[in-house]
């Protein structure tokens, strides 16, 4: 909204003051009208550079994909919409409104009068910046200084923290647990869960999830809405119940998360934040690393629920097969296994014709029939020459307890490491977890490790969204190039704005909010409004460089640009200042970004109207630097 009111006030602010400059002498009202127009017409050129250059920002967003895509796409598109319409409205409507609405012979523009205290030492600082431009880099470098200290402090994080009004509690019990089992301990979570005064509803998944993984009988969630109106915040809550379950409920494992996340990591496989992958070729290397690390990451601060990934499906059995004994009885290892495959799992006797399909039909033994364990030794295998022995004679049964699932990624063997933040920041976290994986002996050799979880997806975020900004500086570039057909003029505007951006992590540090995808997507929208400030400006210099000296014009071009950008920097501030204080339902969602909008904006106000001229004027030649601009 911001963005749509700034060209209309500056069109406004422009018709005023020139429409009345050039009406002072009208004899009727309709030539102060044709005046109004005629400014119309000279105020189209900069009026369309201005929303090329927040257009052009917006389309990059638009090829953005994944989770980032998702989420901005509409956002990039939307504002696009707005601005193209506004444009077209404020150079076509607006000029036609003020020549039927306003009398310029009456009315009279209240900057006209005398300067007052503000316009004044303007022009006072921007002599002086011109006589000593040095004195630029005093005000810079505390800027510098400022936004490289808070870049160090500021936490990083995926998706912006807000209260959505519910959360998921996940659960698993220990594995091999039945249904029955887990579900007479999720009864006594729903009995603490209708006891949590906050809570409105609930409901439960078992054996089941929004993801693709795989359903287990011992594993599920609760989605739980919360009241509406005055209450605790969400994540007391969610510590609460957390407690609570703990306590009343010791063989249940579980975990909390805000609605957003814990979709985003069902629909990505990644549920948790922190997610480390051990990589190993020799499969018994994999579970002693994964509890070391396990118990090594449970001590970084902020990491709670820390799951090592070793998942005991059960016991298992070891069959080995003794070749000679085999030659003996006139078979080998092979046919000794498949003899196992029919006696175990049947075999598959013929196909069964479906209309859009072949459906195997297997015959087996019923499952009491079957022999285990040590059982397993008596069982009679007939070999080719028709004479039946038993298993034992060619082979040692052997009991495997505890054996683990195994988990592949990339036809690999793995097993990931899980653990949720709780009073910690995501980037913060992984910092912590990345220093304990790389301590000397903590990796044994043979063992490799990923990060996945919602860090993985932050960093594809942020990868994505930086190509974005290099994109936006690239195509702003090129904008003022065409525009002004000099290369010093973007260099020192898009330097201006990238220079505001380091206000960004300032403003993030101040408020508590972390660096997420929505503050960085105010960060390049930063350079599309700086862009277009600047180009408000210099276009009224260029304006003034046919009929003064250039030094001259830079003077009057910051003085006379200073009300309009000054008027569009305090709307769209005040347009986003409810953003920014989270009032109002999912105001959360967006409220990195009206912050990083807003430190942005009050940074590059004075850098517009004091960095950008001075900087010019560098460009020009000596003489032209060195003579004192006339007085007005």
């Amino acid at each position: 909204m911001g963005l749509v009111i700034d060209d209309v006030i500056t069109m406004i602010e422009h018709l005023a003051r020139r429409a009345k400059h050039d009406g002072d002498d009208a004899n009727n009202a309709e030539d102060g009208g044709d005046a109004v127009l005629a400014a119309g017409r000279e105020f189209l050129p900069p009026l369309t550079g201005s929303s090329m250059a927040t257009l052009l920002v917006f389309l990059p967003l638009a090829f953005l994909t994944g989770v980032t895509g998702a989420f901005f796409k509409a956002l990039s598109l939307t504002m696009a919409a707005a601005l193209v319409i506004s444009y077209v409205l404020t150079a076509l409507a607006v000029p036609v409104l003020a020549r039927l609405l306003v009398n310029f012979q009456r009315w009279q523009d209240p900057g006209r009068g005398p300067e007052g205290r503000v316009g004044r030492a303007h022009r006072w600082l921007l002599e002086r910046l011109f006589r000593r431009p040095w004195l630029l880099a005093l005000g810079v470098a505390p800027l510098l200084v400022l936004g490289w200290f808070a870049y160090g402090h500021v936490g990083s994080g995926f998706m912006p923290k807000m209260d959505e009004g519910g959360f998921v509690l996940d659960f698993h019990s220990a594995p091999g647990t039945s249904l029955d089992e887990t579900s007479r301990e999720l009864a006594q979570v729903e009995a603490i869960l209708r006891a949590t005064p906050e809570v409105a509803t609930y409901s439960t998944r078992l054996g089941t999830g929004l993801g693709g993984g795989l359903g287990e009988p011992n594993r599920g969630d609760f989605f739980v809405r919360l009241k509406s109106g005055p209450r605790r915040p969400i994540e007391a809550v969610m510590a609460h119940v957390q407690d609570d379950v703990g306590r009343a409920v010791p063989g249940l494992n579980i975990a909390t998360a805000q609605l957003m996340e814990d979709l985003i990591g069902d629909l990505t496989a990644v549920p948790q934040p922190i997610e480390v992958k051990l990589f190993a070729n020799d499969p018994t290397a994999l579970a002693p690393a994964a509890r070391k690390l396990a118990a090594a990451i449970a001590r970084v601060s902020g990491v709670v629920s820390v799951q090592d990934g070793i998942v005991i499906a059960g016991d298992g059995l070891t069959i080995t097969v003794d070749p000679a004994r085999a030659a003996i009885e006139g078979v080998d290892a092979q046919f000794v296994s498949d003899a196992l495959q029919t006696y175990l799992a049947g075999t598959v006797a013929t196909q069964l014709p479906q209309l859009t399909k072949q459906v195997s039909v297997r015959v087996w033994l019923p499952p009491e029939q079957r022999k285990y364990d040590d059982q397993l030794a008596d069982l009679p295998i007939r070999a080719p020459d028709g004479h039946v022995f038993a298993l034992g004679r060619v082979a040692q049964v052997a009991a495997a307890p505890g054996q683990a699932e195994i988990t592949r990624e990339n036809l690999q063997r793995m097993v990931a490491i899980t653990a949720r933040l709780q009073g910690s920041s995501l980037g913060s976290a992984v910092a912590e977890v990345k220093k304990v994986l790389d301590q000397q002996g903590m990796m044994p050799p043979g063992v490799r490790y990923e990060l996945g979880g919602l860090y993985a997806q932050q960093q594809i975020a942020f990868a994505g969204l930086s190509r974005v900004f290099a994109a936006a500086l690239a195509a702003e570039f090129v904008l003022l190039l065409f525009l002004y057909e000099r290369f010093w003029i973007p260099v020192i505007v898009l330097g201006v704005s990238a220079l505001s951006t380091t206000a960004v992590f300032a403003g993030l540090w101040v408020t508590g909010i972390e660096l997420n995808i929505t503050a960085i997507m105010g960060m390049t929208m930063i350079i599309g409004i700086g862009t277009e400030m600047a180009i408000f400006l210099v276009s009224e210099f260029v304006d003034l460089a046919r009929e003064m000296p250039r030094r001259r014009a830079l003077l009057e071009a910051s003085r006379s640009r200073f009300r309009p950008i000054a008027m569009t920097t305090l709307a769209a501030i005040l347009t986003l200042l409810p953003l920014a204080l989270a009032i109002g339902a999912g105001s959360g969602m967006q409220q990195p970004l009206a912050i990083a909008i807003i430190s942005g904006l009050i940074a590059q106000f004075p850098l517009v109207l004091l960095a950008v001229p001075v900087l010019i004027g560098l460009t020009l030649p000596k003489a032209e630097r060195q003579a004192e601009p006339a007085p007005s």
